[in-house]
């Protein structure tokens, strides 16, 4: 029976879709199959981004070390987890207390981390502290502050950690970034500068740990969109510098935390070097940045000029 050629279209959409959903539940088996048994330490497990990491690899039936600042917060996670998955195909997750902003405490944390299972195979690097300000309102004790969060934690608990990697040859690192470690945005001087000084250190320890067999892996992302924002029927009121304005949204337009946490998935299946999570204006300003400065600084400072105006127009 020859089928009517109107009907071959649709036949091959349906067919289309019906592979493409097969390979995505193939491509999901195998992802968490890949994380099962492995010891996974995820810090400031109760943001957003570390509690759906820490649901996604929860399923997987990695072990987890969940770690943040409040012990509440972290149990609640932890009964979420604990009464949602199988016990039969999953572990209790260990809790630990981890405050990057209390440097002292880094050695004690760090033991506590180790002696969990005596060993780390993903160590998911996500605490961030951001602050928005103009330069000569921020003190030096918040700019440290920012440091310690977003620079001396992480990279102090990767040194504490490696020693677990070396000996077994083993093991990925992954930092959660912002695309600011790549591009500096007006007034947000400290947290740029603390996201660039954090890349260039996993860029470094990329080069030097490969030969062990470690994995290295930083994801820059847009800004975390976690609110829900229900569509209005308004449109906006016009902007006097549509360019300014425009690029500004773009760099700030947001990713969710579910697809933040895939990404990260996929970054430890498939053991990714280096990955951009952002929409394309944000892609096309690094490339500026590094291409075209001089334009990329005359908008940027076109739209800090716009914003003043505005402020002093209110």
């Amino acid at each position: 029976m020859v089928l009517p050629s109107v009907m071959i279209l649709p036949l091959l959409i349906v067919m289309a879709a019906g592979v493409y959903y097969i390979y995505n539940e193939v491509m999901q088996y195998m992802a968490k199959s890949l994380v099962r048994n492995k010891v996974v330490v995820i810090t400031d497990a109760v943001s957003g981004v570390g509690n759906e990491c820490a649901h996604l690899f929860h399923k997987g039936g990695a072990r987890l070390i969940l770690c943040g600042a409040n012990w509440d917060k972290l149990e609640s996670l932890y009964d979420s987890l604990t009464n949602e998955a199988d016990p039969s195909e999953t572990f209790a997750p260990k809790l630990v207390i981890l405050d990057f902003s209390d440097m002292a405490s880094m050695e004690d944390v760090m033991s506590e981390v180790v002696d969990c299972y005596g060993c780390v195979d993903v160590l998911i690097c996500n605490s961030s502290m951001k602050l928005k300000a103009p330069v000569q309102s921020v003190s030096l004790e918040l700019d440290r502050n920012i440091m310690d969060v977003n620079y001396f934690g992480p990279t102090t608990l990767t040194k504490g950690i490696l020693p677990t990697m070396i000996p077994r040859r083993s093991g990925q690192i992954i930092l959660v970034n912002s695309i600011q470690g790549r591009l500096a945005v007006p007034f947000r001087s400290s947290y740029a500068a603390s996201k660039h000084a954090v890349q260039a250190f996993f860029d470094c320890l990329r080069a030097e740990v490969d030969e062990y067999g470690i994995t290295v892996s930083t994801i820059a992302h847009t800004f975390i969109d976690a609110a829900v924002v229900p569509p209005s029927p308004e449109k906006p009121a016009s902007d006097p510098n549509t360019l300014s304005a425009f690029v500004a949204s773009q760099l700030s337009h947001g990713v969710r935390p579910s697809a933040l946490a895939n990404e990260i998935m996929r970054t430890v299946n498939r053991k990714k070097k280096e990955v951009v999570l952002a929409h394309p204006i944000p892609r096309v300003a690094v490339f500026l940045r590094s291409f075209l400065p001089s334009f990329l600084f005359a908008v940027l400072g076109a739209g800090v000029k716009d914003s003043v105006l505005v402020e002093q127009m209110q």
